[in-house]
């Protein structure tokens, strides 16, 4: 809903939506906000856009724990690998499966 009223309300680009969440993700589990809503909503939380921006922060937090500062560039590619290799791999088969129209 946020997200369609961005759309009709100003000028962003869709990319720009979707950074817009990614970061905010970030900022909310930052400042300890996120991890709450996790906790209740569950996968409700967690598969989202925010939730990408969620899993980057944990995922820096943790790093940064056990490499030290190394962890702020190691910590976002380690924890969101999966998703990311699960987008791809599933975004090429559904793409062989699918027969595609021109308009």
């Amino acid at each position: 809903m946020i997200a369609q009223i961005l759309i009709d309300k100003t000028k962003l680009t869709p990319a720009k939506i979707v950074v817009l969440f990614v970061t905010m993700g970030v900022f909310l589990t930052s400042i300890g906000v996120y991890q709450p809503l996790v906790e209740f909503a569950g996968a409700g939380a967690t598969v989202p856009i925010t939730g990408f921006g969620y899993s980057l922060a944990k995922g820096v937090e943790s790093a940064v724990k056990e490499n030290g500062w190394l962890g702020i560039f190691t910590g976002g590619f380690t924890a969101s690998a999966g998703g990311v290799a699960a987008a791809v791999f599933f975004g090429y088969i559904f793409s062989l499966i699918s027969n595609p129209k021109m308009k």
